[in-house]
């Protein structure tokens, strides 16, 4: 019996730091990101090539991944929306249509469709099945010059708990859970430090964090979820922070 962990965005940041936590648990994985990676070529590494903010790509690549196991063949199966993109940060009023749609489609409709894609290819099977959405606390709290982020990442929190209701109600349904991993040292933060004061307030603070020592080390953020993972203390539905 194997352990399957299916991730968006390994390829670098947070992703690659979750994928070397469930690597060293003997999980097989299969990553989906826009570009491979050479540091994740490793036997239980399975790499697909995807742009998420394309609906042509999202749209059918678990079942292309499902192909690859059976359910008589698994103990646990885990699906992580890791791939998000800040989009641009500047006021409201200076989105773009498609600026606005490529965000929020890569932060929330693209983990929606992976969602249902999810549990209606693992309906009626009996291993352990879970779905971790990596959210925000972007999520909580509004950011100035954050619109289009801020908006997602809540909308992400709002569909896990919604659809843990609704596996609450059926036989070995899939457990959701959300996470906001904290402030960490990815190329996300790079982009934010190099924000113009006028699109974004609090830039100073987060140079700062840069500065400080502040950010995680991603490494360490990503075996913490997948300590939470293993841990599965949290209810269905539950919306956490890394501590």
């Amino acid at each position: 019996m194997e352990k399957v962990l299916i991730i968006t965005g390994g390829s670098k940041g947070l992703g690659r730091g979750i994928i070397a936590a469930y690597l060293a648990a003997n999980y097989r994985i299969f990553s989906i990101s826009r570009s491979k990676n050479a540091s994740e070529i490793a036997p239980n590494i399975t790499q697909l090539q995807a742009d998420l903010s394309k609906k042509e790509e999202v749209c059918g690549i678990l079942e292309k991944i499902f192909s690859y196991f059976s359910a008589t063949s698994l103990e646990k199966i885990v699906l992580i929306n890791n791939a998000a993109t800040l989009g641009t940060i500047t006021r409201v009023e200076n989105y773009g249509a498609a600026e606005i749609e490529n965000t929020i489609f890569l932060n929330t409709i693209a983990p929606l469709i992976l969602i249902s894609d999810f549990i209606r290819l693992s309906l009626n099977w009996n291993c352990r099945k879970k779905i971790i959405n990596i959210s925000s606390g972007a999520a909580q709290k509004a950011y100035y010059g954050w619109t289009n982020y801020c908006a997602s990442k809540a909308a992400l929190d709002m569909l896990t708990r919604a659809i843990a209701i609704e596996q609450n109600s059926i036989p070995n349904g899939v457990k959701l859970i959300s996470i906001a991993p904290g402030i960490v040292d990815t190329d996300m933060q790079a982009t934010i430090r190099k924000a113009d004061k006028t699109d974004f307030t609090e830039v100073a603070r987060f140079v700062e964090y840069k500065n400080s020592g502040a950010l995680a080390d991603a490494m360490l953020v990503g075996a913490k979820i997948f300590e939470i993972d293993e841990e599965d203390t949290a209810e269905n539905g539950a919306v956490l922070r890394v501590s």
